[in-house]
């Protein structure tokens, strides 16, 4: 409720004369002389951090600890306590992109040589890229550099493809709940973002033996536990996350979260092959 003042004033906004604290017409606020001091501009700035960290701090704790409450929040109304959907996937997008660049990780970046030799589609890859060469006269040692770097540009901006690409799953497997699509659009930007939160942490694993002086572990067994341990913890966070934003039996929602994880492995493979096949006819 608006605190009635003893003198009027002029919006400074819409120019109306106000006699409340807040214009009631845009919410401008009675400016303080206390604003234009020093001790008021250091206010306002500590006021504008604590109340961003404060949302992002608790966004990011119901993300990891409490698996679809935020989803939950958002579809109930409930905004002020959180940051929005798509501002927990950019603020986890930017954090994982920041982790895997400083521990040289290759969750997406992959580069040339593995998507040759390591991918499932290695066999399809080897004369694409003989191809690619010959058309641009150049050589594998030559251009794997280049592509290494913008496969590794395409993968920070697509990101959000893997979202769109997800949403369809819960909507066709809870389609008897018959909630818009928005509402699975929202419950995959949060499970992404819990996603990225964990790759984040994976991607620095490898990286540990350079604490002690040694090089970047390359271990495919260190690899595939890797692999196995994600999908282990997606699984998990998608039974939990189920519950509370779709409901079930627990043998239905175990059901509907293997069904959705085995979508998001499929999902992250057809990423990157596709970062793959963008990267080999641009760059």
């Amino acid at each position: 409720m608006a605190t009635t003042v003893t003198h009027p004033w002029t919006c400074p906004s819409c120019h109306r004369t106000i006699e409340t604290t807040f214009c009631p017409a845009c919410g401008e606020r009675r400016r303080d002389p206390g604003d234009l001091t020093l001790r008021g501009l250091i206010e306002q700035a500590f006021e504008a951090l604590t109340n961003v960290d404060g949302r992002l701090l608790r966004s990011f704790r119901s993300l990891l600890t409490a698996p679809g409450a935020l989803t939950v929040a958002f579809l109930e109304g409930r905004r002020k306590p959180f940051l929005g959907p798509v501002a927990v996937f950019l603020v986890a997008n930017v954090f994982f992109f920041g982790a895997e660049s400083l521990t040289h990780g290759l969750v997406f970046t992959t580069p040339l040589q593995s998507h040759m030799n390591q991918q499932p589609w290695g066999p399809l890859a080897q004369p694409l890229v003989a191809d690619r060469l010959a058309a641009l006269h150049v050589t594998l040692e030559s251009y794997a550099p280049r592509f290494d770097a913008a496969v590794a540009v395409h993968a920070r901006s697509m990101i959000f493809l893997m979202v769109l690409a997800f949403a369809p799953a819960p909507a066709l497997v809870f389609r008897r709940r018959g909630l818009p699509l928005a509402v699975h659009v929202v419950f995959s930007l949060h499970l992404y973002a819990f996603l990225l939160l964990l790759m984040s942490i994976a991607t620095a694993i490898p990286d540990i033996p350079a604490l002690v002086g040694r090089a970047r572990s390359t271990s495919e067994a260190l690899d595939r536990v890797l692999s196995i341990s994600l999908l282990i913890a997606c699984g998990t966070y998608l039974y939990a996350a189920v519950g509370a934003v779709y409901g079930g039996t627990r043998i239905g929602r175990a059901v509907s979260s293997i069904g959705l994880t085995v979508a998001v492995a499929a999902i992250v493979l057809g990423y990157r092959f596709a970062l793959f096949l963008l990267t080999i006819y641009t760059a």
